[in-house]
C-alpha cells in the first residue's frame, strides 16, 4: 500500500501552504496601517514638533530609550541649525526583513540666505514582542557623520567685496595701510598728559581731520578696560600717521598695530558719493538678522550703501560638525558636511575721474563752511567729481541741496531774454542803484549803479536792477520754460543716488517774477543741477548727468533738443566777459582754455545779510558749480574755490 507515502505528501503540501500563508501575511503587514511606515511617519511628525511621545525607541542593542531623551538629543545634535526650517519626508515604503525594517527619509534644511541643504538618511526599525514597530535611535539618523556629543554648526565665509570703479575701470577703493593708535591702560602713567599730546598731534595732521578726533571718553574707557587691553583711539592712514609719528611714538602707553583697510585714495575723496564700508552696526544686525552677522562688512551711505547687496556678493556657508567639550564648550572637529561657495560681489563702475576729483577735494580742503563742488563733462554729462565739505563730509550737498541759486540763474534769465528778442548783448539797459516793483525795492550789491550800459555789461557786473526791470519780458512762466530747456526740473536718468533737479519759479506776481530773474523768490536748485545747466550752455543742448556706467541705469534720459544758436552764443560771450571784465576776473589768468562763468550771491531767510556764495562755469570740456552755504559773496568766496580747482586741474 502506498497510502503512507501519499499521507506524507499531503502533510508536506499542507506545511508548504501554511508557510506561504505566513509569508503572505507578513507582506500584507508591510502595507497595513499598523506597519513600520506608520511609525516612520509618526517619528517624522514628532521630530518636527519636538514631541515624540507617540513613538517607541530602542538603541542599537535593543535597550529602550525614553522619547524625551531622543527629542533632547535631536535638538543638541542640530546645534546651530536647531531653529532652521526643516522639511522631513519619507521616500517610498520601508523594506521589511522579518522583524526589522529600513525606511529612507529625506531631510531638507533651509539655511540662512535661502540655501537648501538636502540629503537622505536610513531609519532602522524593529518589531517588538507586542508587534509594535520601534525606531532604532542613533545620532547618525540626523546625519551620517554625527555621533553622540556632536553638534551641527554654521560657518559663514565672507564673499570678496567688489570695488567701486572710476571712469577708467580702476578701483577707487583699494586696500591701503592704516595704523590703529591706541593705549594700554597699565602703561599710561599720566592720562591727561597723554591725551593733551595726542590731541595736539592729531590737530597737526594735514589735511586736517574733520571733525577732529574726540578724546573726551578716553579716560573712562581706560578706567573700564583691563590693564593689558588695547584701547583704540583712532585709525589713521599710514601717511597721516607718519606725519606725527615722532610726536606720539614714545608717549607712555601708546601702541600702534598696523592693518589694511579698503579705502579711497584720500579721506575726503568723493566721500558722500562713495559712502563707507564698516563693520556691521548694531542696527544693521537688528534690522537684517538674516543678512548680516557680527564682523560682516556693510556699506553705509552713498554708492556703498545703495549698492551694498551687489558689492558684497553672497557669503559662503559651510555646515560643520562641532563637538561638545568639557564644561559644555564647543570645539570644531574639522569635518564639513555641506558647503556653498561664496559668490563674489559685482563692481559698480562710475564716471568719476580721479584727477578731477582730487582737484575738487583740494579746492574745498580749507573751507570750514558747508560747501560743494561738482564737475560734469560737457560732451556727455558724465559726473567727473563731486566734493562736499568741510572735510570728509557725509552729506551729498552737491546732489541734494535745495537752495536759491542767486545771480547764477541770470545765465537762464539772459538766455530767455535774448531768445524772446527782449535784448541783445549790446542793447542798452539801465542799471540804477535801486528798482521798485509793486512796492518792493530791488538793489545791487553794495548799492552800485552803472547807468545805461549794454546788457552784456549788466550781466558781467551782475546788475540786479536791470534784470528785475526786464522780468516782464519773460511772462509768468517764461523763466521756468527756459530753465527746463537747460535741464532744470527735468526727469534725469537714474544716477544711482538721489539728486534734486531744481524747481524754477512760475506763475508768480510781478514781484516774484522780478525776484526769480536774479535767482531769488521760490526758485531752488542743487549744485549738480546748475552744473548740468551750465554744461547745456557750453554744449548747445542739454545732456542729463550720468554717474553710473555699470549697472546700467534703469531709466535713461534722452538728450534735449539743440538750443537756439543765437541766445546760446550770446550767453557764452557774456559768461566769458564775467571772467575778463566782470565779477570773476580772478579766473582771467588761469592756465588752459578760456574760462566762462557766472557768480552768484543768494539771499535766504528773507534777510539780505544771509547769503550763499555761488560760481558756475566751464573750461574746455569740464563744467562745474561751486556752492558755499552762508558763504557771503560769490566773487569773494566761490570764485577763489573755482580758481583752486582749475589750477589744480592744469597744474
Amino acid at each position: 500500500m502506498f497510502v503512507p507515502c501519499r499521507d506524507r505528501h499531503i502533510r508536506s503540501t499542507l506545511t508548504l501552504t501554511a508557510t506561504c500563508l505566513v509569508v503572505a501575511a507578513s507582506l500584507v503587514a508591510c502595507s497595513d496601517a499598523d506597519g513600520p511606515q506608520r511609525t516612520v511617519d509618526a517619528f517624522l511628525d514628532g521630530w518636527r514638533e519636538s514631541n515624540l511621545n507617540a513613538v517607541g525607541f530602542v538603541d542599537p542593542t535593543g535597550a529602550k530609550i525614553p522619547a524625551v531623551d531622543v527629542v533632547r538629543e535631536i535638538r543638541e545634535l542640530s546645534g546651530e541649525l536647531v531653529d532652521a526650517p526643516l522639511t522631513l519626508t519619507r521616500r517610498g515604503e520601508p523594506e521589511v526583513v522579518r522583524d526589522t525594517a529600513t525606511a529612507t527619509i529625506r531631510a531638507e534644511w533651509t539655511l540662512p540666505g535661502g540655501t537648501t541643504w538636502a540629503y537622505d538618511r536610513p531609519v532602522r526599525l524593529t518589531q517588538g514582542r507586542d508587534d509594535q514597530w520601534q525606531v532604532i535611535w542613533e545620532p547618525a539618523v540626523v546625519h551620517e557623520q554625527l555621533s553622540r556629543g556632536d553638534r551641527l554648526g554654521l560657518r559663514r565665509d565672507p564673499a570678496p567685496r567688489a570695488a567701486v570703479l572710476d571712469g577708467a575701470g580702476q578701483p577707487i577703493v583699494a586696500p591701503r595701510d592704516v595704523v590703529r593708535v591706541g593705549l594700554q591702560p597699565s602703561e599710561v602713567t599720566d592720562v591727561e598728559a597723554v591725551i593733551r599730546e595726542l590731541d595736539a598731534a592729531f590737530r597737526a595732521i594735514r589735511p586736517a581731520i574733520v571733525p577732529p578726533v574726540d578724546l573726551s571718553d578716553v579716560p573712562q574707557r581706560l578706567k573700564e578696560a583691563k590693564p593689558d587691553a588695547f584701547v583704540e583711539v583712532v585709525t589713521l592712514r599710514d601717511e597721516a600717521y607718519r606725519q606725527i609719528k615722532s610726536r606720539i611714538y614714545d608717549l607712555p602707553g601708546t601702541k600702534f598695530p598696523t592693518d589694511t583697510l579698503d579705502l579711497a585714495p584720500t579721506r575726503e575723496f568723493a566721500r558722500a558719493v562713495l559712502g563707507s564700508v564698516d563693520l556691521a552696526y548694531a542696527e544693521d544686525l537688528a534690522n537684517h538678522p538674516d543678512r548680516y552677522s557680527p564682523g560682516d562688512l556693510v556699506g553705509h551711505g552713498g554708492l556703498q550703501g545703495r549698492w551694498d547687496e551687489r558689492l558684497r556678493g553672497v557669503p559662503g556657508l559651510t555646515v560643520v560638525v562641532n563637538r561638545a567639550g568639557p564644561g559644555g564648550a564647543v570645539e570644531s572637529t574639522g569635518a564639513e558636511v555641506f558647503r556653498r561657495e561664496p559668490q563674489p560681489g559685482q563692481p559698480v563702475r562710475t564716471t568719476l575721474d580721479v584727477a578731477t576729483q582730487n582737484a575738487a577735494d583740494h579746492a574745498l580742503r580749507g573751507e570750514r563752511r558747508r560747501a560743494a563742488l561738482v564737475a560734469v563733462r560737457v560732451t556727455d554729462g558724465a559726473v567727473l567729481a563731486t566734493a562736499n565739505g568741510p572735510g570728509a563730509a557725509g552729506e551729498n550737498l552737491a546732489f541734494t541741496a535745495q537752495v536759491p541759486p542767486g545771480s547764477t540763474l541770470k545765465m537762464v534769465s539772459a538766455f530767455g531774454f535774448v531768445e524772446r528778442g527782449a535784448v541783445t548783448p549790446d542793447t542798452p539797459v539801465a542799471c540804477p542803484k535801486r528798482f521798485v516793483v509793486d512796492g518792493r525795492s530791488f538793489k545791487n550789491s553794495d548799492d552800485f549803479a552803472l547807468g545805461e550800459v549794454p546788457f552784456r555789461t549788466n550781466f558781467a557786473k551782475s546788475c540786479n536792477t536791470a534784470f528785475a526791470a526786464l522780468a516782464p519780458q519773460l511772462g509768468a512762466d517764461g523763466l521756468a520754460t527756459t530753465g527746463r530747456s537747460l535741464g532744470l526740473e527735468g526727469e534725469w536718468a537714474d544716477l544711482g543716488l538721489d539728486a534734486f533737479t531744481g524747481r524754477v519759479s512760475a506763475n508768480g506776481g510781478a514781484t516774484e517774477q522780478a525776484a526769480a530773474t536774479i535767482g531769488q523768490g521760490t526758485t531752488v536748485v542743487s549744485p549738480l543741477a546748475m552744473a548740468a545747466a551750465t554744461a547745456a550752455v557750453a554744449k548747445g543742448g542739454f545732456v542729463a548727468p550720468q554717474l553710473l556706467l555699470d549697472p546700467t541705469p534703469q531709466r535713461a534720459a534722452e538728450p534735449g533738443p539743440p538750443l537756439n544758436p543765437e541766445p546760446v552764443t550770446a550767453v557764452r560771450q557774456m559768461m566769458r566777459e564775467v571772467v575778463t571784465n566782470g565779477t570773476g576776473t580772478a579766473l582771467r589768468d588761469v592756465p588752459g582754455e578760456p574760462v566762462h562763468g557766472k557768480t552768484g550771491t543768494a539771499e535766504y531767510d528773507d534777510n539780505p545779510e544771509n547769503t550763499h556764495a555761488w560760481f558756475v562755469g566751464w573750461q574746455g570740456d569740464i563744467a562745474f558749480a561751486v556752492f558755499v552755504e552762508k558763504g557771503g559773496s560769490g566773487s569773494g568766496t566761490a570764485v577763489p574755490i573755482a580758481e583752486r580747482f582749475l589750477r589744480a586741474l592744469t597744474g
